[in-house]
């Protein structure tokens, strides 16, 4: 199926330079200019070194498209295309097809998610963060363009969330680790209370017994008399019991009335109309993914424009050239080598100027950036739509959830009511009882059995008291204890607030970090850089960053870069310039420096071990050498395009493909 093209056979040249442990081979069928063909690489810096329409670009773009890119095109004259990546025993593939709704792709690359290895690892002439610079675009916008700023956001407003709640449980403990010796001080206090009691409690029971023994005579009447007093306590003890009860449940019911009232007031701040705005939000972020599909087709329909004609540009489709020509005795590619200043129309197949051709593809690779930053614009908007829907979502779950338990609030009221009612009545019952029984008692008093009759009054009365102490002890003992065990937990909140903390301020600083790891690598690698090249009088380019404004001490807005550029005079005095005066050579330079730097701070080496390099010709070939040689230290494995003059320096060094 591929038409096989050893490297020992087409002139490669190989030397020992290997930094890595697995060797690659990729074969492409079809792709961009290319028919067939299979080519293998050590890790390391790999030369495609030829002359121009040699297919060396459509080569890397083919392994850009095994990788994961979406920017690749298929052959001219081809249905169907595809390409297979191997690295050690890992095999990896892309599928091409033209069909009516434009090019689609299949199969199973390297990459899910190609857009940070587009920016900052695959360094074509296109490529946009070099384009980026020369076109004095925003660099900061770039550079963020991976980090979903919005998703940061949530995150640190959900860790806020949950700090804040644990702020509030640590504060409510420390509000319990006050109330904690109050508390022992109580216990201590009733617990001498009812040893207290206790000890009158018997010694009036002894007073009573002696009291008992010296009464001799009258004991039947005393034993009536006794029953009656008992009774008495027992209704007495029951009549406590039932005011306890009915206190208890009027301070329910008073909470239960509160929580209806609280509930009632949240119900009424909530939205009437917020089922009709949620609607709304869902047809608008509908109407948003629609037009963001559109866009995406537009942007895929545009990229696949320009690639076709940036290949037919470099003579990929050598087919499609001939067939427009009269004289088919010349090779397509020889003839657009002889006067690179013309080519033939291919849609037309008249003769124009390649800087006409040039300058259209320009402006559709303008009209696809105004699209891409309109896509931006729109996944923003339906970020923050997403977030509105959620939030109108939890207010109206928020909304059913208070509407339920008010429903259950209202049958608790009635329930409560109705169980003060009988305890009230219980209570007057009792209380009627207790009249009645005190009748009694006094009837069967007598002057002999007066002190007998006080005696169990007080008897009566004491352990009445005793039984209520003990019961405020054992509450507050419930209570001590219930304290005890929620401190317990403070070792693990505070170790939960410190962790929350943490994954905050990562958060809160992570856009800045990024944004001045960028910068930093950028200036460092750039100084680096001019004084190996070693540009005449050109001193210095760097960006300096510049902090965004803060909303609050949370919300960070990001900052801005601003490009600098340093030279010396003749007079050796240093003075700023622009962009616009460096020479083709040294913003070529510049922008490959900046998208080295994006693929270091985004580390995108952990995914993409690949950096590709092409359209160098601006460069010298001695200083393309040095770059290539400074640029490979960051990748295990670096591809590059050059024309044989460039390549020269470079080859016996390094493997070096020369046919594709």
């Amino acid at each position: 199926m591929y038409s096989l093209i050893w490297l020992a056979t087409t002139a490669l040249h190989v030397n020992s330079y290997v930094t890595g442990t697995s060797d690659v081979q990729v074969s492409v069928e079809n792709v961009g200019g290319i028919d067939s063909t299979t080519v293998s690489f050590s890790p390391g810096i790999t030369i495609l070194s030829g002359r121009n329409a040699t297919n060396r670009t459509s080569f890397l773009r083919s392994v850009m498209g095994a990788l994961g890119s979406d920017d690749v095109s298929l052959k001219g004259d081809a249905e169907q295309g595809e390409i297979e990546l191997t690295i050690g025993d890992e095999t990896y593939t892309r599928y091409l097809e033209r069909t009516g709704d434009g090019l689609t792709t299949a199969g199973d690359p390297y990459l899910e998610d190609p857009e940070v290895a587009d920016l900052f690892a695959f360094h074509l002439q296109t490529n946009e963060a070099r384009r980026a610079v020369e076109g004095g675009d925003d660099l900061r916008e770039l550079i963020m363009r991976p980090i979903d700023t919005a998703a940061i956001q949530e995150e640190i407003e959900r860790l806020q969330s949950e700090k804040r709640a644990i702020d509030a449980e640590l504060e409510e403990l420390d509000e319990l680790s006050r109330r904690l010796p109050s508390l022992e001080e109580e216990r201590t206090t009733l617990t001498e209370s009812i040893e207290e009691k206790r000890q009158e409690l018997e010694a009036k029971r002894t007073e009573l017994d002696e009291a008992d023994e010296n009464v001799a005579e009258g004991r039947d009447g005393q034993s009536e008399l006794e029953d009656a007093l008992a009774t008495l306590q027992s209704t007495q003890s029951e009549l406590e019991d039932a005011r306890f009860d009915l206190e208890t449940e009027r301070e329910t019911l008073s909470h239960v009335i509160d929580e209806q009232d609280e509930l009632e007031a949240e119900l009424e701040s909530l939205s009437e109309t917020e089922t009709e705005t949620i609607e709304t939000v869902e047809e608008r972020i509908t109407t948003l993914r629609e037009q963001k599909q559109a866009l995406d087709s537009e942007i895929n329909d545009l990229q696949t424009i320009v690639r076709f004609n940036e290949d037919m540009l470099d003579g990929a489709s050598a087919d499609v050239l001939s067939a427009l020509r009269d004289d088919e005795s010349e090779s397509v590619t020889d003839q657009l080598l002889e006067d690179e200043q013309t080519v033939i129309c291919w849609t037309c197949g008249s003769e124009v100027k390649r800087e006409e051709i040039e300058d259209t593809l320009d402006r559709l690779r303008d009209l696809r950036k105004e699209k891409v930053s309109e896509r931006s614009t729109i996944q923003s908007d339906l970020r923050e739509l997403t977030s509105t829907q959620k939030e109108l979502q939890s207010r109206q779950d928020r909304r059913q959830r208070i509407t339920r338990r008010l429903d259950e609030i209202d049958d608790e009221i009635e329930r409560r009511k109705a169980r003060i009612d009988d305890l009230e009545e219980r209570r007057e019952d009792l209380t009627a009882e207790i009249e009645t029984l005190e009748t009694d008692v006094e009837r069967l008093e007598s002057e002999e059995y007066g002190e007998i009759v006080d005696l169990h009054k007080e008897v009566n009365t004491l352990e009445i008291e005793l039984r209520n102490l003990e019961g405020e002890r054992e509450d507050v003992e419930a209570e001590i204890d219930r304290i005890e065990t929620r401190i317990d937990d403070r070792d693990r909140l505070e170790r939960q607030r410190d962790e929350v903390r943490e994954a905050l301020e990562e958060q809160r600083t992570r856009i800045e970090r990024i944004e001045r790891e960028a910068v930093d690598h950028f200036n460092e690698h750039m100084e680096t850089i001019l004084e190996l090249l070693d540009y005449d009088n050109l001193e210095r380019i760097w960006i300096e960053r510049t902090d965004g404004p803060e909303l609050g001490s949370d919300r960070y807005e990001g900052g801005r870069f601003d490009l600098h550029i340093v030279r010396t005079a003749d007079s050796g005095r240093a003075y700023e310039d622009t962009i616009e005066h460096l020479s083709e050579s040294e913003r070529e330079v510049t922008g490959i420096v900046f998208a080295l730097a994006g693929y270091l701070a985004h580390e995108v080496y952990e995914d993409v071990p690949f950096i590709l390099l092409d359209s160098l010709e601006a460069i010298d070939a001695d200083r393309i050498a040095r770059l290539v040689e400074y640029v490979a230290e960051y990748a295990e494995y670096l591809v590059v395009a050059l024309l044989t003059e460039d390549a020269a320096p470079l080859e016996g060094k390094y493997e070096t493909v020369t046919e594709i």
